[in-house]
């Protein structure tokens, strides 16, 4: 079975705010030696909500430099206007990225119509980019549905996949379903790690999720257990990752978490995020040390 595993990479951050940009280089390098599939740059996890347009430039910029098409590079260009949304996807792919990702607008839900045409006048726009729709209703408040996406893929060939953001599989399951039953190269990803294995056995592509970042080795070795089709191994994997699943529930929200256990392993040298985020107390630390432990990571 063919999987994939795309991370949504971490921006790493100084105390002050500011981008480490030898810390996000780390971070990729430390990515590809893992063999993941892709990177997903300026997701929620990149936290993209808490940059300046010249800051997303600049790390654009970097990390097509520094990844040198040695994996997929996906650039979220989420803006709630729409035409900062639009030049930040035309730099993306002047610069050499190979794909964009988008969620629906927030704060007020969109109608399912009118859902449908912001994103049709995305695709019109970009005729010349691949793009990814990001499905998170947690964060948008509103469902991005199978229904909406099948019509705009049957319109648009430049829609290629989907990032659907949910603790269940029902939902991405359908999107399978309807989706790839009619388009079965479109891809379909799950952007929960517990969800990688039931994505691939319902026929989905595998998954765009935050532990990679912490063990993209890991991540990788399930995909290739797939692909031999050895259930063993994909089982015991499962059953480590279910125990890294604990980091996200140490706070709200999780990405200072994720960041400290990759602070922890020494994978970057500082865990600091973008205000008003807070950061991981010692307690907090030791909760995932002991996490860590418990995966057999220290």
């Amino acid at each position: 079975m063919k999987a994939r595993y795309i991370t949504p990479a971490v921006t790493v951050m100084g105390k002050d705010g500011t981008i480490d940009f030898e810390g996000c280089g780390k971070v990729y390098e430390h990515l590809i030696e893992g063999g993941v599939d892709g990177i997903l740059l300026l997701g929620s996890i990149g936290e993209f909500f808490a940059l300046t347009m010249e800051q997303k430039k600049d790390l654009i910029r970097f990390a097509v430099d520094k990844i040198a098409h040695r994996t997929q590079l996906i650039v979220g260009t989420t803006s709630m206007v729409f035409e900062e949304l639009l030049a930040l996807s035309r730099f993306a792919g002047e610069e050499g990225a190979d794909a964009i990702i988008l969620l629906p607008p927030y704060y007020f839900p969109l109608s399912p119509e009118g859902l449908e045409t912001y994103y049709a006048r995305i695709a019109e726009a970009l005729p010349e980019q691949s793009i990814y729709l990001y499905n998170f209703p947690d964060r948008t408040g509103y469902d991005l549905t199978p229904e909406i996406t099948l019509r705009l893929v049957r319109k648009y060939r430049n829609i290629v996949g989907y990032k659907d953001t949910q603790a269940g599989m029902d939902h991405t399951r359908e999107l399978i379903k309807l989706v790839k039953g009619e388009f079965p190269a479109f891809e379909v990803y799950s952007g929960f790690d517990d969800n990688f294995a039931h994505n691939v056995l319902a026929g989905g592509d595998g998954c765009i999720a935050g532990l990679s970042n912490l063990v993209p080795g890991l991540c990788h070795a399930w995909t290739e257990a797939f692909a031999r089709e050895d259930l063993v191994e994909a089982a015991a994997i499962q059953q480590k990752i279910d125990l890294l699943m604990e980091i996200y529930q140490v706070g709200t929200p999780f990405i200072p978490y994720i960041k400290e256990a990759m602070a922890i392993k020494g994978i970057i040298g500082s865990a600091a995020s973008s205000l008003p985020f807070p950061e991981a107390d010692p307690g907090d630390s030791e909760k995932i040390r002991g996490i860590l432990k418990k995966a057999g990571l220290l």
